[in-house]
């Protein structure tokens, strides 16, 4: 059952942030994700995916975003193609300029894809979506629901930019336990989740997932 994680330690929150910290955080939490036997890595990437599967089927979407897996990040396209067949649209997100918000382009299994310059898949062509719900991979996470993903801010961007245009998707972390952390020391700019799934279950953070 999905549980509301508690605040976070009062002086966590007032730590400056300290952007060395949060890259060896980053460099140690993706060499331990990649340092997973395959084994392991599937067995615990099919109890994320009961977990996600069930959240998501709280939340309806009706145009999901997510990311295409690198660096042995959970892989979410056998269950978005799943999602695809009951009539969810689905999109990948896409890099269009440096310091800009993301677009997100429509994806089926059949899509023909491309690489951007930082080794990301994304659709040749597709219909532009603006998703409902947003799935993160997430190399770092915390109590208070902020993530650590590899330093260029685009989501935190993309997910202010719709919150400003009151189309702000329902955001979902979606990593492994061992990305827990304390904290990861937000900076102003980064943008808390709605909730977080791991191997071990789901922790919800604001109530907006109760009002899908």
């Amino acid at each position: 059952m999905p549980h509301t994680t508690p605040p976070p330690d009062k002086a966590l929150e007032s730590r400056p942030v300290c952007s060395v910290e949060r890259s060896a955080l980053r460099r140690e939490k993706i060499a331990a994700r990649e340092a997973l036997p395959a084994e392991e890595h599937g067995r615990l990437s099919t109890a994320i995916e009961a977990h996600l599967a069930g959240l998501l089927q709280r939340c309806r979407p009706s145009r999901l975003g997510f990311c295409w897996p690198i660096r042995a990040e959970f892989d979410c396209r056998p269950l978005v193609t799943r999602l695809i067949a009951t009539g969810v649209q689905a999109c990948l997100p896409r890099v269009m300029t440096p310091d800009a918000a993301l677009k997100f382009c429509a994806w089926r299994p059949d899509s023909e894809m491309l690489i951007d310059r930082y080794g990301i898949h994304y659709p040749a062509s597709g219909e532009m979506l603006t998703p409902d719900v947003l799935l993160m991979p997430v190399n770092a996470f915390d109590a208070a629901g902020y993530r650590l993903g590899y330093g260029g801010g685009y989501f935190d961007r993309t997910l202010a930019e719709l919150a400003a245009l009151a189309q702000r998707p329902v955001a979902i972390g979606v990593g492994f336990e061992l990305a827990r952390v304390d904290s990861i020391y937000p900076g102003p700019h980064d943008m808390p989740l709605d909730a977080v799934v791991t191997e071990l279950g789901i922790d919800s953070f604001p109530a907006r997932l109760g009002r899908k």
